[in-house]
């Protein structure tokens, strides 16, 4: 693959570095907040290398290039990034310290952009081009941007206030409760730059991130229960003026660096995971004493309240509707041929716009077909389209927000008559999530030690997925929201080690994944629930299924399910018709009652 668009700008990029006297530069895929996803503003890389995927970094040095993505990106970035211009580097199996350490000469000069990276990436970067005599040096602006000649401005759209009614706890009860957190820690400030922690705290929730209904502000937050918020003024309503009240105090985005500088002689609390190394180096510089802390949002965040575990499962009720009336009419349009991967997305689209509460998609549609699936954060563009043919696998993971929470959820069908390969590794993928979905466990467990329990069958088989098996999901707010997470554990990645706790809403999303054939997801979310067992002796946790819509029953290899598996399958659409029946017309409960059937039960002596 050739790339004349990308070669030229990774040219200008290199005049740039030149012109400034710098022999490189690092571009990850970050903003300010250090968010998963970035408004389009901030989309450096994809500008730079093609790559469309939310995580990966390129480095850049004077004759040689490398874009930097974990597992589940292998496929997509060699599709999407010209070779010839960049190496494919993996992560975590190499990183872009070891990178440049390796690549960079004594005396040569390694831009960054300290808005852009945390403090600990900059300290061990540091280490390792110190180590061959190179420096590792902060921009004041970012060359990139110098080349970037019609990059987008950041949104201006305006920030509304969330109600109490839907958030379940008064914006000023949020914040009494972080200023409790500081005086006990004898601490007066805490600086918020997480754009989920802010929209949380304060109750608002904004335009300008693609699919995150977030605005753009930091906040400083003080043990007095007063704040400072840092927004661009337009984006200020005159009710979100009378929603936020005297207590706190409203100031342009850009006074943010200098209002650091105010903090001189403050103990300052600092999230080292969710701050830019900008931010440590203006307070240290101010002389705050800085102590490293986890942002005080990001738990509670993550534990809901009663009003919006009620909202969430309402949504997702409405949610389930679309998607099961989106999954009839594939079951009877796509062997027909002529649909496509595009096509397909938006009809998905147009199912849940009917309902009248979207406000928006959760994150972009992930509607793969075939060969396609097998790229598990697969992104349909006009390039890539597929047709959507009898033979193959279909996998569609989408979301929706709505005020009252938000969804994500996979499916995968068969276009015409399953392999017995599709149908065995489907079954496989289910055995796993049935096996989380029904996990009883000890408060205190934490998303590493339940992560095999989802890739057991697959690993008896000698496979497994590149990916985590559940993140946790805000309400109506990021899809992706820490700090519970279920995975391998891998060098103490964020939220693997997190103890889940009653109230957090994670996904259950084991995969299969064949290179150039298909790809299989089944992802529910589910709520951490308290769990009564008779002549328990320890506080014990499960896990409240919450997503509801069918499951591919022709995929499903019966002689694979023990008694129980089945059972569960068969409890679970029980529940996905009581729960959808009462909104759908005749045609579609017709079809929802087939599509919700028991299992045809393998004999006895066959399942395993």
């Amino acid at each position: 693959m050739s790339s004349p668009v990308h070669a030229d700008r990774l040219s200008r990029l290199r005049a740039e570095l030149a012109a400034r006297g710098l022999d490189g530069f690092v571009v990850p895929i970050s903003d300010e907040h250090m968010s998963e996803y970035v408004g389009a503003y901030a989309q450096r890389m994809a500008w730079l290398t093609g790559f469309g995927g939310s995580a990966g970094t390129a480095a850049v040095l004077p004759a040689k290039a490398a874009v930097f993505v974990d597992g589940r990106y292998t496929v997509q970035v060699r599709d999407q990034v010209d070779g010839s211009l960049f190496d494919y580097v993996g992560v975590p199996q190499s990183s872009v310290a070891e990178w440049l350490g390796a690549n960079v000469s004594a005396g040569q000069k390694v831009g960054y952009d300290p808005w852009l990276h945390s403090i600990d990436w900059v300290k061990a970067t540091e280490k390792a081009l110190k180590a061959k005599g190179a420096d590792l040096v902060a921009v004041a602006a970012n060359p990139l941007d110098a080349a970037w000649d019609d990059q987008p401005a950041p949104s201006d759209a305006p920030v509304a206030v969330y109600d109490t009614e839907l958030a379940g706890q008064a914006a000023a009860d949020k914040r009494a409760v972080i200023a409790d957190w500081l005086k006990a820690k004898t601490i007066d400030t805490t600086v918020m730059t997480a754009l989920d922690s802010v929209a949380w705290t304060f109750n608002i929730r904004g335009q300008d991130v693609s699919h995150t209904p977030v605005g753009l502000a930091f906040a400083l937050l003080h043990a007095d229960a007063t704040a400072d918020l840092f927004i661009a003024p337009e984006k200020v309503t005159d009710a979100v003026r009378a929603h936020l009240g005297n207590s706190v105090r409203i100031h342009d985005r850009a006074a943010f660096e200098g209002a650091l500088a105010g903090l001189a002689g403050k103990k300052v609390a600092v999230d080292p995971d969710r701050a830019v190394a900008a931010i440590f180096t203006a307070l240290e510089a101010a002389g705050a004493q800085v102590e490293r802390h986890r942002d005080p949002a990001v738990l509670p965040k993550a534990i809901k309240n009663g009003v919006e575990l009620d909202g969430t499962r309402a949504a997702h009720v409405r949610d389930g509707l679309a998607v099961s009336r989106f999954l009839k009419w594939m079951e009877e349009v796509a062997p027909q041929g002529g649909l496509d991967e595009l096509g397909a997305a938006a009809k998905l689209k147009s199912f849940r716009e009917e309902n009248g509460a979207l406000v928006d998609l959760s994150f972009d549609t992930i509607s793969a077909a075939g060969p396609n699936g097998a790229l598990p954060h697969y992104k349909v563009d006009a390039t890539t389209n597929r047709a959507i043919e009898t033979g193959t696998l279909y996998l569609v993971d989408s979301g929706g927000q709505y005020a009252d929470g938000t969804t994500d959820i996979t499916r995968t069908i068969a276009i015409g008559t399953p392999s017995a390969e599709m149908r065995r590794r489907f079954t496989q993928v289910l055995k796993g999530h049935i096996a989380l979905a029904t996990a009883r466990f000890p408060k205190g467990t934490r998303g590493s030690q339940l992560d095999i329990l989802a890739r057991q069958y697959l690993w008896a088989d000698g496979v497994d997925y590149a990916h985590g098996t559940g993140h946790g999901v805000g309400v109506y707010l990021a899809v992706h929201e820490g700090p519970q997470r279920i995975a391998k554990s891998s060098g103490g990645q964020a939220g693997t080690e997190e103890p889940l706790h009653a109230g957090m809403i994670l996904s259950n999303e084991p995969g299969y994944y064949k290179a150039g054939h298909f790809g299989i997801r089944i992802e529910n979310l589910v709520v951490v629930t308290p769990v009564s067992i008779d002549g328990a002796e320890e506080e014990m946790l499960a896990f409240e299924t919450i997503t509801f819509a069918p499951i591919a029953r022709d995929l499903v290899e019966a002689a694979l399910l023990s008694p129980a598996e089945a059972d569960w399958l068969d409890a679970y659409h029980a529940a996905v018709f009581d729960k959808l029946a009462p909104g759908m017309d005749d045609a579609a409960r017709e079809w929802l009652a087939a599509a919700c059937a028991p299992i045809d039960r393998a004999p006895a002596a066959l399942a395993a």
